[in-house]
């Protein structure tokens, strides 16, 4: 019997390493103190570069501000010698991106024809949305969206999902196309055949106040705004047509395009459709009274004159800034009756402003079955859900802390009434743009107090706290409920 020889196998050899790989103690740390280091720097940059969509839009509009702010502080931007200054640039790009039409200079004579026409882009790009612009230059370029532009694109145009951002980016840029070119059509006939206006003149007329008026900007071409023009319905319902277009909000738009009989119509678009019309019968009713006898206003005017001029101010007030009558001689009362009508706005994922009427929809219904005795929300035979109710809490508070504390820094740093600070800071946090005429006079700190209403009345109370303070994570536990005395 023969036995194998068990034959061990060698033992792997050690590669040496070379010398001038051999760290040492001083080189080690060195290199373990730079990967330290790096990583310190990769964490503060993701730190620093937003992630939510709700930073990213709120970064992309303050980016689009800056840059609108840095060519309007061009001297080609302005008319006359020199350039305009760091806050007049400022306060104006921050007007337009965000849709206002609150100036503190005089438009048509402080800025020049290049200076114009960046403010006309500003609305535009402001009005579409900052991201949804650029999602849609991606769309028409290279006819493809990443997950993250489609997000973001969704989160600014109120989507319901990520696959349909892209239909919906085209939906709204062609409504946008068709409702411009149709007010522009309208207004430069209007300005050539019952003005004498030259052809190239009524066409740029046209299309500055075919897109101020269809993104509820309020920016217009003459010092007096649209005074002289309140008489002439040919000038005031188109404009206050492209107001209400655009006030309505795309999903509204997209809805009527697609389905007329209005028993398939979503909650959101009998609420936006039924309280637009009850806003704007009640506040043409409202502003015409009140104004009725006014020498100053609508006093002077023939019966017909007095309706329109009541009816296209009552379509003004709720989101866009353009004004037929001068504002700072209204009746106190009338300024009181706009700061409500400007802080419900219009509808939602438009162009309008304001806190949206379906807000004050829901707010109104919870009340009412809250007087009833009711326990469930019902609305046009559907039931509310609950995180609606918080939601709209939510945005009503942050909304009157947010105005009331602003009014008040403003009576402390100025000597204006309180009814005309009131009128301001509403107007710029619900983005309409109507002034009483002290917005020029405002302090350097009260004018910076009104672009930061503006900014945060464009990105919305909510969608700007979400930016700035995302919670990471869920809270996984909750707490024992009690219920407190109310009232």
């Amino acid at each position: 019997m023969h036995l194998k020889a068990y034959q061990r196998s060698p033992a792997p050899r050690r590669r040496r390493r070379k010398p001038s790989t051999v760290l040492s103690g001083y080189g080690r740390s060195a290199a373990a103190f730079q990967e330290r280091q790096l990583s310190t720097l990769q964490r503060l940059v993701r730190r620093l570069v937003p992630r939510h969509p709700a930073q990213v839009i709120a970064v992309g509009f303050a980016l689009a501000i800056a840059a609108g702010t840095g060519l309007l502080m061009l001297p080609v931007a302005k008319a006359g010698e020199g350039g305009a200054s760091l806050l007049e640039a400022l306060f104006t790009a921050t007007s337009a991106v965000c849709v206002t039409g609150l100036v503190t200079v005089d438009t048509p004579v402080f800025w020049s024809g290049f200076g114009q026409a960046v403010i006309l882009a500003l609305i535009q790009i402001g009005g579409f949305g900052v991201m949804s612009f650029g999602t849609l230059l991606g769309v028409l370029m290279a006819r493809r969206l990443g997950l993250r532009s489609r997000m973001l694109a969704a989160a600014e145009t109120k989507s319901h999902g990520f696959g349909d951002v892209r239909r919906v980016l085209l939906g709204v840029f062609l409504i946008t196309v068709i409702v411009e070119t149709a007010l522009t059509l309208i207004l430069m006939l209007r300005f050539m055949l019952g003005y004498g206006y030259q052809p190239w003149e009524a066409l740029w007329h046209g299309v500055f106040h075919s897109i101020s008026a269809f993104n509820n900007a309020g920016f217009a071409l003459y010092s007096d705004n649209l005074m002289g023009f309140v008489s002439d319905p040919w000038i005031c319902l188109p404009i206050a047509a492209g107001v209400i277009i655009g006030g309505l909000g795309f999903p509204v738009l997209f809805e009527l395009r697609r389905q007329y009989r209005p028993v398939f119509w979503s909650m959101n678009t009998k609420l936006v459709l039924v309280g637009s019309a009850v806003l704007l019968a009640g506040g043409t009713a409202f502003l015409t009274a009140a104004e009725w006898t006014n020498p100053a206003t609508l006093g002077g005017l023939p019966p017909g004159d007095r309706i329109l001029g009541g009816f296209f101010q009552s379509v003004i007030t709720r989101t866009a800034g353009f004004n037929s009558i001068d504002i700072a001689q209204m009746h106190p009362v009338s300024w009181m009756g706009m700061d409500i009508l400007m802080f419900i706005g219009g509808g939602p994922a438009g162009t309008a402003g304001g806190l949206k009427i379906t807000t004050f929809a829901v707010l109104f219904f919870i009340l009412a079955t809250e007087l009833r005795g009711g326990t469930a929300v019902n609305i046009f035979g559907k039931r509310l859900s609950r995180a609606v109710h918080r939601q709209a809490i939510t945005v009503v508070l942050l909304a009157i802390a947010l105005v009331t504390g602003s009014t008040m820094f403003l009576m402390l740093i100025t000597d204006f009434g309180q009814e005309r600070i009131l009128f301001e800071v509403v107007s710029a946090f619900a983005t309409v743009g109507l002034s009483t005429g002290i917005t020029a006079a405002m302090p350097p700190a009260g004018q910076v107090v009104l672009i930061l209403l503006m900014f945060i009345g464009r990105l919305g109370p909510v969608t700007l706290g979400t930016a700035l303070a995302v919670r990471g994570r869920p809270i996984m536990y909750e707490y024992p409920k009690e219920r407190p005395l109310i009232g």
